[in-house]
């Protein structure tokens, strides 16, 4: 007797094991999981600083480096940014602080995409640190800047200077949309925590988007 059911406990072991299908659910379930996430970009170092008008020394100082977060569709997005080896530590916490508080992001896509065009890549609301531009301050000429959805954080003047554009054509300032920045957000506080300053305080400008290691 207690043999028999010794054998009958072995069969089903054995028979559990090689189950085919399911096998086939486990490979199944990873395949969901993996497609969960939308890929919005996948550069490589290279690819990522082709073009740029950067000299070696600058490049050199450069660190390409995947980050997940909520678009604003809802879902979990991969995008990457190309930024200064010096604050790619602090940007990995920053996008992690962002996608555990489901902050939406539209798109984080190295400026390449949009031929180094910072205006087109402002329109496209996408999210960026290094491009170099306005090489004399920018600190995004050395990647230790980025700025974060353009498009519901618009770069407006303030009265003295009320003859400038705002930046980026049609762009409005409302609090209300879910992505946007003000005084007391998390996002901004967790920036502050981390030695950026925001540039909403700009002498000239409310550049709300703009985050620079101080």
């Amino acid at each position: 007797m207690i043999k028999y059911f010794r054998l009958s406990i072995f069969i089903i072991i054995v028979f559990t094991s090689c189950n085919p299908e399911r096998k086939t659910n486990t490979t199944s379930n990873k395949h969901i999981i993996s497609e969960a996430i939308i890929v919005d970009c996948h550069y490589s170092l290279e690819e990522a600083i082709s073009g740029s008008k950067a000299p070696k020394s600058v490049l050199n100082q450069l660190e390409l480096i995947d980050v997940q977060y909520y678009s604003t569709d809802g879902k979990i997005h991969r995008g990457q940014v190309l930024t200064n080896k010096k604050i790619s530590p602090e940007i990995k916490v920053i996008f992690s602080f962002i996608l555990q508080n489901k902050f939406p992001v539209a798109r984080v896509i190295p400026i390449v995409k949009y031929n180094w065009d910072d205006n087109a890549s402002m329109q496209a609301n996408n999210t960026y640190s290094f491009c170099y531009r306005n090489v004399s301050y920018s600190k995004h000429a050395q990647g230790l800047a980025i700025d974060i959805n353009p498009f519901f954080n618009p770069q407006r003047w303030k009265k003295s200077q009320k003859n400038r554009i705002d930046r980026p054509i049609g762009a409005k300032y409302d609090a209300k949309v879910p992505g946007t920045f003000y005084s007391n957000h998390p996002v901004v506080q967790q920036f502050k925590k981390l030695g950026f300053r925001w540039g909403h305080t700009f002498t000239a400008k409310y550049d709300d988007h703009h985050f620079e290691l101080k």
